[in-house]
């Protein structure tokens, strides 16, 4: 059994961030809600807790607090921003509205030598995100570090070991973050960072066999990208050739997306069924011009054909999927009080009338941990590496209804992106790099005549993990590039804009 974190969700979606943080460590963390109760969390190989961050006020009459017997565990624990503040105030600190409510950098000196800074320079700049602060820290405990606009930004209580901090260590623009989440993880809680790449394969694996048995069969949702193929993986890893796996062609797929489907997994030596469903798919999505309904149309959809394939290959008890943290972060609260963002096709998006139980090894992973999986299991790095691409594909990426006309517009405009950015040697540099169908038409001038037609929208973000993303600054030169072949080669295309959006407030994709 792994050394343990648990890390208590106040609602902040910065709260997988965190979990991410420890695991680049090498240490196993679990998220649960922020109202789990103390006999639940007894009897865990617990080296360590954290409280998270979170939207709320400490004095709000609906604020969520936890179970105050967790703060008497006999394991070192760290409050972060709302965690800090839940701390001070179950332990009779005072927390009062800040003068003004800080967002963005500041930056913090240390004090005191607290432990959670060692190592680190006695300035640093951070990244606060709070409408209040604590004025005075709990019995006990010392201030450790101090910034103009908060008395308290850091406490530490030594021999409990009860630390808090104001600000946030996980995301990447606080300074040293990293250094200071693992001067608390092997620092203070003695993590010696037993997670690995290896020992999740090694117990994936065990789990799937496990749930499966000895004699179920499992059907693949395979969308050809990353997380579906390490899905596939793992499942043929832990049963071999009870593991069927099925590739619908809705109509919405890349340039060249199902052969060179067809021509990887021929190469993996996994078993696999093609359905063609692009005109039920164009069908159910006439008129659809709302995002939502056209990811559970899909998500539905997608159902329907596995069902299909089911009855005429089957039977199958499970139905496996690549569902990654970030879809289960943006769709539904699975843990604490997070607000929704979108809901994706598999896992806001599945009817009640479900046949199948689910299998979805890579749940509790982001994208990178995804990839690492998916060397270690020898993939190629080529296609380890492939951009994400979301489940209800190119879709998403039309705004307004879809239709075979717009969906093949984009899907040129799309290939042109990818094109030139493999050329200008960058598709590993941006997390993704796409084309959007906008609908509107505009005016433009092409061979002397007068054309009323279609914009398109160049995306690319930079990221580690999918859960922030910056707009990448792409060249001039690339951008001309990418606009002169679109306007040239796109029929229906005269213009091309460029989109300087950062997650957040937007996301990576516009619907």
């Amino acid at each position: 059994m792994h050394q343990t974190i648990l890390i208590l969700d106040f609602g902040s979606q910065y709260t997988q961030l965190i979990a991410r943080r420890l695991r680049e460590l090498s240490v196993y963390t679990e998220i649960v809600p922020f109202d789990t109760s103390l006999e639940s969390v007894k009897g865990r190989n617990l080296s360590g807790l954290i409280l998270s961050g979170g939207p709320s006020s400490v004095s709000d009459v609906n604020a969520p607090h936890c179970d105050p017997g967790l703060l008497d565990l006999d394991v070192p624990i760290l409050g972060i921003c709302y965690g800090m503040q839940e701390m001070a105030h179950l332990l009779g600190g005072s927390v009062e509205t800040a003068p003004e409510r800080e967002y963005g950098h500041a930056t913090i000196t240390t004090c005191n030598e607290g432990r959670l800074f060692k190592g680190v320079p006695s300035e640093l700049r951070v990244w606060a995100s709070h409408g209040d602060l604590v004025s005075l820290p709990p019995a006990g405990f010392s201030v450790t570090a101090t910034s103009p606009n908060a008395p308290v930004v850091a406490m530490e209580h030594v021999d409990k070991q009860r630390f808090g901090l104001l600000f946030h260590p996980e995301v990447g623009h606080t300074d040293r973050g990293t250094e200071l989440l693992n001067n608390f993880a092997s620092g203070v809680c003695g993590c010696i960072g037993d997670w690995t790449i290896k020992s999740f394969v090694d117990e994936a694996t065990k789990r799937i066999k496990d749930r499966v048995g000895e004699t179920d069969r499992v059907l693949c949702g395979l969308s050809g990208g990353v997380d579906s193929t390490v899905t596939a993986l793992l499942i043929h890893r832990a049963i071999g050739d009870r593991l069927t796996c099925v590739f619908v062609d809705n109509g919405l797929l890349r340039m060249n997306e199902r052969e060179q489907v067809e021509n990887r997994f021929k190469k993996l030596d996994l078993q696999l069924v093609v359905e063609d469903a692009t005109d039920l798919f164009l069908e159910r999505l006439s008129g659809v011009t709302d995002p939502e309904r056209k990811r559970k149309i899909i998500g539905a959809t997608f159902i329907d054909v596995f069902e299909s394939s089911a009855t005429r290959h089957g039977p199958y008890k499970f139905l496996a999927q690549g569902t990654l943290y970030p879809d289960v972060i943006e769709s539904v609260s699975v843990v604490g009080p997070s607000a929704a963002i979108k809901s994706h096709h598999n896992v806001g998006g599945l009817p009640s009338s479900l046949s199948f139980e689910l299998v979805e090894p890579l749940r509790e992973l982001f994208k990178d941990e995804v990839r690492e999986v998916g060397k270690a299991l020898g993939l190629d790095s080529e296609f380890v590496w492939r951009q994400p691409f979301p489940g209800p594909g190119l879709s998403v990426r039309i705004l307004g209804e879809v239709d075979g006309e717009r969906t093949a517009l984009l899907r040129e405009a799309d290939a042109i992106v990818s094109q030139e950015i493999k050329r200008a040697e960058l598709y590993r540099e941006v997390w993704q790099s796409f084309a959007v169908l906008l609908p509107i038409r505009s005016v433009g001038v092409m061979g002397d005549e007068r054309t009323y037609e279609y914009t398109i929208a160049i995306r690319a973000v930079e990221s580690a993990d999918g859960m922030t993303a910056d707009w990448a600054r792409l060249p001039h030169d690339l951008l001309a590039s990418m606009s002169s072949r679109i306007v040239n080669e796109v029929k229906g295309v005269n213009r091309v804009v460029y989109d300087i959006s950062s997650k957040p407030p937007s996301t990576i994709e516009w619907e």
